[in-house]
């Protein structure tokens, strides 16, 4: 019959990951494409939104970028707002959490061109301006999550009392 232990040729190594069956994986498969399918949509839906931001605030050439800074700090409130809304006052659907805190809001925020912006700060010879803007982004983004939450859940309790 051969060695039935977990971790043998034989044996799951993990009884409750078992996917060993081509059906199982089919079917694991099968339930993971509307995830993937909504975090797209709702990706290009928020990077289509970050794109008309720079479009209607488009930052100059070795200037500083407002505009990535504000999309960043914007989007972090609302990742906030979300949060405290879908966890604690609205039984969500299982595809609105991928589709607009993965999918809308992680193609909105973009820490990349973050990352991008103070490079060229630096290698522009402004790396004091670059290193204000690393340290700046980071502080306005977690005081905007932060603050999101606490005056999201002020406002639910106010509603409640």
């Amino acid at each position: 019959m051969g060695d039935l232990r977990p971790g043998t040729v034989n044996g799951p190594a993990d009884p409750d990951a078992d996917l060993s069956r081509p059906a199982r994986r089919r079917a694991r498969a099968k339930a993971l494409w509307p995830v993937v399918a909504v975090v797209a949509l709702g990706g290009a839906m928020g990077t289509a939104a970050r794109y008309g931001a720079s479009l209607i605030w488009p930052t100059a050439s070795g200037g500083f970028p407002w505009t990535i800074l504000t999309v960043n700090t914007v989007g972090c409130a609302v990742i906030g707002v979300f949060m405290v809304v879908i966890s604690d006052v609205w039984a969500a659907h299982r595809l609105v959490r991928p589709f607009f805190g993965t999918g809308v809001l992680g193609g909105f925020t973009t820490f990349s061109a973050y990352a991008g912006d103070v490079q060229r700060l630096v290698d522009g010879g402004r790396a004091g301006t670059g290193l204000a803007y690393l340290a700046l982004t980071l502080l306005a983004a977690l005081a905007a999550v932060w603050a999101a939450v606490w005056a999201t859940r002020r406002v639910l309790a106010w509603r409640q009392a």
